[in-house]
C-alpha cells in the first residue's frame, strides 16, 4: 500500500537539465505553478544555463517557484559532475520523499531516474519522463547515439509512463525501439500564450525602427538557439534565393549559440549583410512577433517548436521544415506551410509566395491563432498531467 494520506498534498520532484530558452523551460514553469492549486507541492530541480544559451530562469522566478539549482547538472557529459548531480538528487529524494518523480529532457531524465533507483526505500512510487524531442539521431556520432539509445531503453523499463509532446515524437521513439507504444502517452506543451505574445500597441513600428527596417519591408523572423540541428545556414541560403527574386525582405535572427560567428561569416559571403539582423536573445518576443510578417524554422529535427506555436498565437504566418513535431503544430495549408527538409527551392518558393500575398499571410495567421489557442493552453496541460498522476497513484495504492 502507498503511504499517501487522503488529505496530504501530493509531493512531486520535477527535474530538468536547465531552464534555457525553449519550450521545456516554459512548460515546466507553467506546469509547476499551475499544479499548486490542484493540491501539489513541487520541488523543481535544475542545472545552470550555459553562457551562450540564453536563460529563461526569470520565468520560474516570476512564478515564485524558487528552483533548487544544481551546479553539477550540466548540458555536456562530465562523469564527475554527473556523479555529483546524481548523489545530490538521491539525497534530495530521501529528504522530500515525493510520490511522483517527473523528469524532463535527456540529461535530467537519465540522472533523475537513476537517482530514483538509488533512493531505495525513498524511491518514488510513480516515475514519469517527458520527451520534449530527443537527441538519439542527428546530434552525436553513431557510437554515442547507439549508447544513448540503449540507456533510454533500459531507463524506459523502470519508468511508469513515457510522455511525448507530440504524436510524431512518440512515433519516432517507438520506431527507434525506446519502448512499445503502449508505454507512451502524448501530452502536448502548455504555454501562457497571452503572456508570451503580449506587446504594446507601438511594438511593430518601434522594433522595426530599432532594427533599421522600413515599414513596407517584409520581415521574416527566426527565433532559437544557433546550433547545427537548427540549420540556420540553410535558412540563410534560402533567404539569399528569395532576395535574388527581387523580394524586399529582411531576415531577423533572434537568438545566439555556438554557430553564431560562422553564421555571421556566411551572411557576409552571401551578400546579405544589409538584409539580416542578428539581435541575440530577447525577452520581448511578443514585440518581435508583432513586428514580423512570417516566422520560420529550417530545423533538421524538432520536438514541439515553441516559436511556431507563439507565432501562430500572435497571428503570424509560418513556414517550417516538416520535421519532428512541426506537423502537429502547423495545420498544413490552413495554418501555415510545411516544406520537405533539405528542399531549399520549395522553402524559397513558399516564402516568395507569402511575400507576394499579404491577404494569404493574414488568412494563415488567423487560422493559426484558432488552431493553437486551446491545443497548447496551460489549463489543458494541467488537466492532462493531473489526471495522469492521479491515475498512476491510484494504481500504486491498490494492494
Amino acid at each position: 500500500m502507498s503511504d499517501i494520506r487522503p488529505t496530504e498534498r501530493l509531493r512531486v520532484v520535477r527535474v530538468i537539465a536547465r531552464l534555457n530558452v525553449g519550450g521545456p523551460a516554459l512548460h515546466v514553469s507553467y506546469l509547476t505553478r499551475g499544479l499548486v492549486e490542484r493540491g501539489y507541492d513541487t520541488t523543481l530541480v535544475t542545472g545552470r544555463v550555459g553562457p551562450t544559451e540564453g536563460s529563461m530562469e526569470y520565468v520560474a522566478e516570476d512564478a515564485d517557484l524558487h528552483p533548487v539549482y544544481l551546479g553539477s547538472l550540466r548540458r555536456n557529459l562530465s562523469p564527475l559532475a554527473d556523479l555529483s548531480a546524481l548523489f545530490r538528487l538521491v539525497g534530495l529524494l530521501r529528504r522530500v520523499r515525493p510520490q511522483v518523480l517527473h523528469t524532463h529532457t535527456a540529461k535530467a531524465g537519465a540522472v533523475g531516474r537513476i537517482a530514483g533507483l538509488l533512493a531505495f526505500g525513498a524511491r518514488p512510487p510513480v516515475v514519469v519522463h517527458t520527451y520534449h524531442g530527443h537527441v538519439l539521431t542527428g546530434y552525436f556520432s553513431k557510437r554515442l547515439s547507439r549508447l544513448f539509445l540503449e540507456v533510454e531503453r533500459l531507463l524506459g523499463r523502470v519508468t511508469d509512463v513515457l510522455v511525448a509532446v507530440s504524436p510524431e515524437v512518440r512515433d519516432d521513439l517507438v520506431r527507434l525501439g525506446v519502448a512499445a507504444e503502449s508505454k507512451f502517452t502524448v501530452i502536448r506543451l502548455g504555454l501562457d500564450l497571452a503572456q508570451r505574445t503580449e506587446a504594446p500597441p507601438d511594438a511593430r513600428g518601434r522594433v522595426r525602427a530599432e532594427l533599421g527596417i522600413g515599414p513596407e519591408s517584409l520581415v521574416v523572423a527566426w527565433l532559437g538557439r544557433m546550433t547545427e540541428i537548427k540549420r540556420v545556414g540553410d535558412l540563410l541560403h534560402v533567404f539569399a534565393d528569395v532576395r535574388g527574386r527581387g523580394v524586399e525582405a529582411v531576415l531577423v535572427l533572434v537568438g545566439d549559440g555556438p554557430d553564431r560567428a560562422e553564421l555571421e561569416r556566411l551572411t557576409d559571403e552571401l551578400g546579405l549583410a544589409d538584409a539580416v539582423r542578428f539581435t541575440g536573445f530577447r525577452a520581448d518576443v511578443g514585440s518581435i512577433y508583432r513586428a514580423s510578417d512570417v516566422v520560420t524554422l529550417a530545423s533538421a529535427n524538432e520536438g514541439t517548436p515553441v516559436s511556431l506555436i507563439e507565432a501562430l498565437a500572435a497571428g503570424c504566418a509560418v513556414v517550417t521544415t516538416d520535421v519532428g513535431g512541426a506537423s502537429d503544430v502547423v495545420d498544413e495549408g490552413r495554418a501555415g506551410v510545411l516544406v520537405p527538409f533539405g528542399d531549399r527551392r520549395a522553402f524559397a518558393d513558399a516564402l516568395a509566395e507569402l511575400a507576394a500575398s499579404p491577404e494569404r499571410r493574414r488568412e494563415l495567421g488567423e487560422a493559426g491563432r484558432r488552431h493553437v489557442q486551446m491545443r497548447y493552453s496551460v489549463e489543458r496541460l494541467l488537466e492532462d498531467v493531473d489526471m495522469l498522476y492521479r491515475s498512476l497513484l491510484a494504481v500504486r495504492e491498490r494492494p
